[in-house]
This record gives C-alpha cells, sequence and structure tokens, in this order.
C-alpha cells in the first residue's frame, strides 16, 4: 500500500470544508424556525392570545425572519475569534507550551528532517506535560501550524517509531486536515455552549423560582427553555452527523503518509500499538478537541454526550489502522 492522491485530498478537504462553512450556519437557522415553532404550537394548545388560527405560522416566519440577522452576526462573530485564535484556544484546552530546540533537539532533529524529506515548511512544536502518549497537529495557516506532543511519547517512542508519528502529523496538515478539523470543532462548540447554558439557566431557574407569582412566570420560562434545549440537542445531533463528511479515511491516509515519510511503516504501527495502550491527553475532557489527536482517549465525554460521540467517532479502529501498516 502506497500513499497516493495528495493533491486529491487537499481539494476534497478544502470543498468539505467550504460544505461545513454552508451546513453549520444552516442547521443553527433550522433550530431557530424549529424553536418557534414549537413556541407556536404550545401557544395554540394553551390558546395563548398571539395565535388566532390552528397554527400561526405567520408568527412563526415573522419572528425566525427578525431573528436571522442576530443569529448570523451571533454565529459569524463567535466563528471569526474561534478562527483566528484557535491556536491559543486548543493550547489552553490541551495545556500545551511551546518546545525549544534546547530543550529538546532530538525532536528538532525528527521534525527538520522529515519536512525537508517532504518540502514543508517547519511547524512549530508543542509539548504536553503528560505521561501518557498522544499527538496531535493544529492550525489553519503556515503561521499556525504545530506538531503537538505529549512528553509521554517523546520519552517511551524510539527514534523511527516518534518519526512515523511526527510524519502522521505532518501529513494531516499537508492534506489541510486541521484546517477542516478546526472548522468543525469551531461550530459544535457553538451548540455545546449554547446547550451548557440552557441547561444551567433551567436549573436556576428551577432551583431559585422565588413565590408563587414568579415560579408561574418562571414556569413559563422553563418551558420556552425546554424548547430551546430540544432544539439544541437536535443541532447537536444533525452536527455530530456531518462529522462523517470528516471521513475516517483521513486517519488512513496519515498514516500512509506517515509511513512513507519515515520509511517505516511498522514502526509506525508499532507506535499506534503504544499509543493505544496508553493514550494520553484525557484531561482535556472535550470530546471536539480530541478529533485532532492521532489516537482517541475514551471516556472524554458522559451521558448522552458520550453516547452520540462514539456513534459518530472520527477515529477508526486503531487496532485495523496498525493492520494495514503491517501490510505495506
Amino acid at each position: 500500500m502506497r500513499y497516493v492522491g495528495m493533491q486529491t485530498q487537499i481539494m476534497r478537504n478544502n470543498m468539505r470544508s467550504i460544505l461545513l462553512l454552508m451546513m453549520f450556519p444552516a442547521i443553527i437557522l433550522a433550530m431557530v424556525w424549529l424553536f418557534f415553532a414549537i413556541i407556536a404550537f404550545i401557544q395554540t394548545k394553551s390558546g395563548s392570545e398571539y395565535v388566532e388560527n390552528p397554527m400561526d405560522w405567520d408568527f412563526v416566519w415573522e419572528q425566525f425572519i427578525a431573528t436571522i440577522p442576530w443569529v448570523i452576526a451571533g454565529v459569524a462573530i463567535w466563528f471569526v475569534i474561534a478562527y483566528f485564535f484557535n491556536a491559543s484556544m486548543i493550547k489552553h484546552a490541551t495545556g500545551a507550551r511551546p518546545l525549544t530546540r534546547m530543550e529538546n533537539p532530538r525532536v528538532y532533529n525528527i521534525v527538520e528532517n522529515l519536512t525537508i524529506a517532504c518540502g514543508m515548511d517547519m511547524p512549530q512544536i508543542n509539548v504536553v506535560d503528560d505521561p501518557q502518549l498522544n499527538a496531535f497537529a493544529s492550525g489553519i495557516d503556515k503561521k499556525s501550524y504545530t506538531v503537538t506532543l505529549t512528553t509521554g511519547i517523546i520519552n517511551l517512542l524510539d527514534d523511527e517509531e516518534l518519526a512515523g508519528v511526527v510524519g502522521h502529523e505532518l501529513t494531516h496538515i499537508r492534506n489541510r486536515d486541521t484546517k477542516l478539523l478546526i472548522t468543525s470543532i469551531i461550530f459544535v462548540g457553538i451548540i455545546s455552549t449554547l446547550i451548557s447554558l440552557v441547561v444551567r439557566m433551567i436549573y436556576s431557574m428551577a432551583l431559585y423560582g422565588g413565590g408563587r407569582d414568579s415560579k408561574e412566570k418562571g414556569g413559563g420560562a422553563i418551558v420556552m427553555l425546554l424548547v430551546g434545549l430540544v432544539c439544541s440537542a437536535i443541532a447537536y445531533f444533525f452536527m455530530l452527523m456531518t462529522r462523517f463528511a470528516i471521513s475516517r479515511k483521513r486517519e488512513y491516509m496519515a498514516d500512509a503518509g506517515g509511513a512513507e515519510l519515515c520509511g517505516n511503516p511498522l514502526a509506525l504501527a508499532s507506535a499506534l500499538r503504544k499509543i493505544s495502550a496508553d493514550p494520553g491527553l484525557g484531561q482535556t475532557g472535550r470530546d471536539d478537541v480530541a478529533q485532532l489527536f492521532i489516537v482517541h482517549p475514551q471516556g472524554l465525554t458522559s451521558g448522552i454526550m458520550s453516547f452520540f460521540g462514539s456513534m459518530f467517532s472520527t477515529h477508526p479502529d486503531t487496532r485495523k489502522r496498525i493492520e494495514i501498516l503491517e501490510q505495506f
């Protein structure tokens, strides 16, 4: 098996990035429309003065159209901030710090030799103080491209194994996988944050509702928030489905590219076997950021988020990846 189709993969990832940019806002707007539709339905059943017809679609569309500019502006501001500050956000989430050449010339030499071999610019190198093993690539352009390694993977892999891992991450950068994944992370993060806010508001209102009058008013507000929570959960579900647009084949492609760069597929297979036995970076607690990791740490999320995350995993089975590498 030989790594082929680099330009094709780059073109596909660029197209997927554009599609995701269009799809995620569409899902958010659909969620807003559904929210007003459900509210109109509830008002109809409760005999609300705002609804005269069995279903007042004028109310739904008027509210939806009035909300569109605010939704688009909010999503756009969030996206621009997250897009251009993604490097610092990921560093904060993972606890990464820059790794200097003086601190570890071995790692620098491995990365530098591989970048020269494939004719790409030297990315930044970060390290996470984690005795377990993991690695990931991030960034959206030459200024922000970064390869991050845990102290565990640096200390426990030999030079050939580490070269295979670094080659894998460099291939993600060359294929524009990181740009695609970060786009996904930003939009999924919007909905995740919205769900968290709504849940906290419902909890606070239920716990500190006050007297009878305030409880009656609070009851209506809680119903509104519950509707918002349902709509947000539906939007989150569909956003997870879009993760299939980020094909699991990207990991196989990166494995093939890493094997070709380091010249030793068995070394990368050995590295994956060691990483999967003790994957690090689990302290991030964020399944969206874990999309970037070479091996996904299990148990990052709990409850319904964990259930959906496992259903729509962006990582193929590590054993299968190892089997393919051993067939080179």
